[in-house]
């Protein structure tokens, strides 16, 4: 694990003191924002009711998804621990490029444009390219014609990733490797040859709206709720809407709760 520096190491044993957390819980959610460029994290954190993921300006959810005490709290301490990570040096330097350090993709592929982390997987998106790290090893996909709206992992290794895009969610490991990985050298499978291609010229059109669930009165549709907020923030992450539309939108269906 990277070594804090001083203003680091005063950095999280202040949080740790004043939201009444260990230092290792606070530790755990300085590296979750750090992974996620200080704008997001995904966690699972006991002292913060397990597993749970927050975004900067956006929405905070944990285990126990009633508990706006515990949401304020995570969004508070996310957000103090994002302005810290931005205004001082919390961690050790290292050479840019390390597996450990902020930039862990290589370095031709410039900035991305969208990455996050979950678990021991970190990703970026960048034109044309996705850079998967899994357990310290670093591969690079061609994306081919997938406008990647978010990656999302289940249980196991590579092999469990899988990512949305216009064709629907598709296995990472269908994509053509570019660089890194085991798999370089196996020929990789024709891309798309499991869903219908659309018709062409491929013409792109806005976002389908999302229809809100009629009857809220029960756990179920109260999640249907939280899903739908989801595909919201990914709809938006793609450009495929405004932050206005989606503020709006994630107010209105916030209000039918």
């Amino acid at each position: 694990m990277q070594n804090l520096t001083q203003d680091g190491q005063n950095l999280v044993h202040s949080l740790s003191r004043r939201y009444n957390l260990s230092f290792d819980a606070v530790m755990h959610m300085l590296i979750a924002v750090n992974n996620g460029n200080g704008s997001m994290a995904q966690f699972n954190c006991p002292e913060l009711g397990g597993g749970g993921q927050w975004m900067r300006g956006g929405m905070t959810m944990v285990g126990d998804m009633f508990n706006y005490g515990l949401k304020s709290m995570v969004d508070n301490l996310c957000n103090e621990l994002a302005n810290g990570l931005a205004s001082m040096q919390v961690f050790m330097p290292l050479p840019k490029g390390s597996l450990s350090s902020n930039q862990w993709w290589p370095g031709d592929l410039g900035q991305p444009f969208s990455s996050g982390a979950q678990n021991s997987t970190r990703y970026a998106i960048f034109p044309n390219r996705l850079a998967v790290e899994v357990n310290g090893q670093v591969t690079v996909y061609d994306t081919l014609d997938n406008n990647i709206g978010g990656i999302s992992q289940q249980q196991g290794g590579n092999s469990s990733l899988t990512f949305s895009s216009q064709y629907g969610t598709i296995l990472v490991s269908s994509l053509p490797v570019v660089s890194g990985g085991s798999s370089a050298s196996s020929p990789m499978p024709a891309p798309h040859n499991n869903f219908v291609e659309p018709p062409a010229p491929t013409v792109f059109t806005p976002a389908p709206a999302i229809q809100a669930p009629q009857n809220l009165t029960n756990a179920s549709s109260v999640d249907e709720v939280i899903q739908l907020i989801e595909k919201l923030a990914k709809l938006r992450d793609m450009g495929a809407i405004s932050d206005n539309e989606y503020n709006s939108k994630k107010t209105d269906l916030l209000n039918r709760i």
